[in-house]
């Protein structure tokens, strides 16, 4: 064998790992490495993988003062001692995570705990990293040594480049990214959400694994392909697997029963096996092949939730009794937003049932899954006046609306923006709103509309808003600017400003003034409602799916507004 072997148990290997044949990684342009990754080019040659490896991690942009295999060489006796290495106790941050064992042998897997507790003496600031033993199990399969893998390590979790997120290192982190995947699953596996939603009643706990998924149940052959690629993408890479996991699950499982009485396991342990069903290559194939949001894009939505936790001082895992009951409860609450955001004791619509609101509640961002409903206005009590619809909708952000039919139809819209935006455009009608908004019909069946943008991202391109727009086709309406610095808005997530989009498009979501509310935006209206409140219509609008919502002429029963309360 090859240099790197000297943690390796090459009996419990598969054997096409061990190719020995002659390879060069010469390329240095990232759209190739890139292509390489992707394909396995260095999968099946263990010493060529550990080359690459050892290039591209000394290519992270890190820290002036990061510890190298030297600091590990001062410190290990030091901090080990003479103590049998596989019992040694490890730190709280790694939130008693599986150690995964990866084919390594008795040597590597005493190893992973020494490295992790060297870690934790040179990183005081770490205070939540449970994917830490995983990377360090993997990597010692293309390590010369202990203190090599040490400032690998080192260097990852030392990266300094805003713009390269690699591996979380604090409960805030974790927590938002938990929040963005459940953001991402809603997105682009709603089939599997739809499901996860139908059988527990704890859906956001459910995806609080997915980095367990990745970083301790998925085989060592997947997770170093996987691995192979997140060294040259970043972090996107590990949302785009988890995503494609759970489409695997849902494919395979749809229709049977659970396993057993936790929807929670049985995704576990189908990732443990999922050798029985999906190959490595169709795994990436079919993550790859999810049109995802762009980096810029996850971001702002991590940002947001991050947001949503430190308002509600969820922000580290408390050590204390009695903080820490405080601390899961706000996480339990947080998560379980489909059954305890609605309460049925406390919830009444004359819309909509206490299942169609959690039906809609799944729907949501997660950050406002912390949120219970609040009704704001509703023609029922405050009559059917639109400047009554304002000023009791006014100073909310998001809200939901509601609209039941005459002929029994129900739709409504999720809308991202407070109504007071729509005086930016002083007298003209304008529109505004972001990629957040939908639109959905509950009657006469169940449906849900996204705005084309985030349904078909390749009609939009992420960059910074064109100086020379093409002129807007004649029409009586008018697209508003968009605001230069939204920084502080609740909900700054894909708005209009962060896509290439003629002006006549962007934002073009929701629209009110004294005479019409509209909903939709392009070459025609998807929803608009008079200004009695009691007439509305539908028109085919390019920014939702050919369906209607109702029918193309109504009368409205009820409407209603619900806000979002802490």
């Amino acid at each position: 064998m090859d240099e790197y072997n000297r943690f390796v148990d090459w009996d419990k290997m598969d054997v096409t790992v061990q190719s020995q044949d002659a390879k060069e990684l010469t390329c240095t342009e990232f759209q190739e490495l890139k292509q390489l990754a992707r394909q396995g080019y260095w999968a099946k040659n263990h010493s060529l993988r550990a080359k690459v490896y050892h290039k591209l991690i000394s290519n992270i942009p890190c820290r002036t003062v990061t510890p190298d295999a030297n600091v590990y060489r001062d410190i290990v006796v030091k901090i080990v001692g003479k103590r049998n290495s596989s019992s040694l106790p490890l730190p709280e941050f790694v939130d008693n995570s599986l150690v995964p064992t990866y084919c390594l042998n008795a040597e590597g897997i005493g190893a992973v705990r020494k490295i992790i507790l060297c870690i934790a003496n040179q990183f005081p600031d770490i205070s939540f990293c449970p994917a830490l033993p995983s990377v360090i199990a993997l990597l010692l399969h293309y390590s010369k040594d202990e203190a090599e893998c040490f400032e690998q390590v080192c260097r990852i979790l030392a990266c300094n480049d805003p713009s390269k997120r690699l591996i979380d290192q604090t409960f805030l982190a974790f927590e938002s990214s938990c929040m963005t995947f459940g953001d991402l699953v809603n997105k682009y596996c709603q089939a599997a959400h739809k499901l996860m939603v139908a059988v527990s009643e704890d859906v956001l706990e459910v995806y609080s694994d997915w980095q367990r998924w990745l970083f301790g149940e998925l085989p060592m052959v997947y997770i170093a392909r996987v691995f192979d690629v997140f060294l040259v993408e970043g972090y996107k890479v590990l949302y785009r697997v988890a995503l494609a996991l759970l489409k695997f699950f849902h494919k395979v499982r749809a229709g049977q029963p659970t396993e057993s009485d936790s929807i929670q396991q049985d995704i576990r342990a189908f990732v443990r096996d999922i050798a029985k069903s999906v190959s490595p290559e169709r795994l990436l194939e079919k993550a790859f092949a999810i049109r995802l949001f762009s980096r810029k894009e996850i971001q702002l939505l991590q940002m947001a939730n991050e947001k949503a936790l430190q308002q509600k001082g969820i922000t580290v895992k408390q050590k204390s009794l009695l903080n820490y009951c405080f601390s899961v409860f706000c996480i339990v609450f947080l998560r379980q937003n489909v059954h305890l955001a609605v309460h049925a004791e406390n919830f009444k619509s004359e819309i909509v049932s206490v299942k169609e609101m959690r039906d809609i509640w799944s729907w949501i961002p997660e950050r406002f899954a912390l949120c219970q409903p609040l009704l704001l206005f509703t023609t029922l009590e405050h009559g059917c006046s639109l400047s009554r619809f304002y000023s009791h909708s006014e100073g909310h952000e998001p809200t939901l609306l509601l609209i039941k039919t005459t002929a029994k139809e129900v739709c409504g819209a999720y809308l991202s923006t407070d109504w007071s935006e729509r005086r930016r455009g002083g007298n003209k009608l304008s529109f505004f709103g972001t990629g957040e908004c939908f639109v959905f019909r509950l009657q006469p069946e169940v449906e849900r509309y996204e705005w084309v943008i985030i349904k078909h991202p390749e009609l939009a391109t992420t960059g910074s808003e064109p100086e020379n727009h093409a002129p807007p086709a004649p029409s009586t309406l008018s697209s508003s600017s968009v605001p230069p610095d939204p920084s502080d808005r609740l909900s700054p997530f894909l708005s209009a400003r962060h896509f290439n989009l003629p002006s006549k498009t962007a934002s073009m979501f929701m629209a009110g003034s004294s005479e019409c509310i509209i909903i939709g935006g392009g070459d025609g209206q998807a929803l608009y409602l008079d200004a009695d409140l009691n007439h509305g219509r539908t028109s085919h609008c390019n920014t939702f799916n050919n369906q209607p919502l109702c029918s193309e002429s109504f009368q409205i029963s009820v409407l209603e507004v619900w806000g979002f309360r802490d």
